[in-house]
């Protein structure tokens, strides 16, 4: 059955899902929502948001959801540790990305802040260095309390948290100028994806509308 990923290039939750697809080396077809716009694209998912997948003639919103679809219906290679309390422990570092991080940088929020409550760039800045630091904060002291120090998050090979972590951390180095000498362990990891050949498939300049260049939307 064909499956097509609704995303752009720039929307790390569909980072996420690209980078499950290519570790499991599933095929898809890939549709910009920007070259679709936005009008056709709500009438695909009402939700709004990115990514969605189609499977057949039905949608699946959200990237976890996503992710666990292709989880259940592609096990192999998983993505998540064999051991039940290390499996849980990927998904809270996940989750932590997700709803904690993702969920309050994106766009519209910047986008509600500005015009909203008339936070002016400065302020928005702060906001967003503010969330990254606490995040990544947190998330290297999860790092660090692991019973192994391995490679990847949570095993000898990239896996659930690693596909979540490394689509955020790029966003903070190439659009928001975080600082991540405070973090080694996060540092580390993302160094040891960012060349893997999974990780480089679904970056933003992998995908067919790439502009040439990463464009911030802007708060208007």
């Amino acid at each position: 059955m064909t499956l097509t990923l609704y995303s752009n290039y720039l929307n790390s939750a569909g980072e996420r899902v690209r980078i499950a697809l290519a570790l499991k080396q599933i095929n898809y077809d890939y549709i910009s929502v920007g070259q679709i716009g936005w009008e056709a694209y709500e009438k695909i998912n009402p939700q709004r948001l990115m990514p969605a997948l189609k499977i057949g003639d039905r949608i699946i919103p959200q990237s976890t959801a996503i992710l666990e679809y292709l989880e259940e219906t592609h096990p192999n290679p998983p993505l998540l540790p064999a051991d039940p309390v290390l499996r849980a422990q990927a998904r809270g570092f996940a989750q932590h990305v997700v709803s904690e991080m993702h969920a309050i940088d994106v766009i519209r929020v910047r986008r509600f802040l500005h015009h909203g409550l008339g936070v002016e760039q400065d302020g928005i800045d702060h906001w967003q260095r503010h969330w990254f630091a606490v995040g990544f904060a947190a998330l290297e002291e999860l790092l660090r309390r692991r019973p192994t120090a391995w490679p990847y998050c949570f095993g000898e090979a990239p896996g659930w948290a690693d596909l979540h972590l490394i689509p955020q951390v790029a966003k903070g180095l190439t659009r928001f100028n975080v600082d991540m000498s405070p973090f080694p362990l996060i540092d580390g990891i993302f160094k040891a994806c960012v060349d893997l050949p999974a990780f480089i498939a679904a970056t933003p300049a992998q995908q067919p509308d790439y502009p040439g260049k990463l464009v911030e939307p802007e708060l208007r």
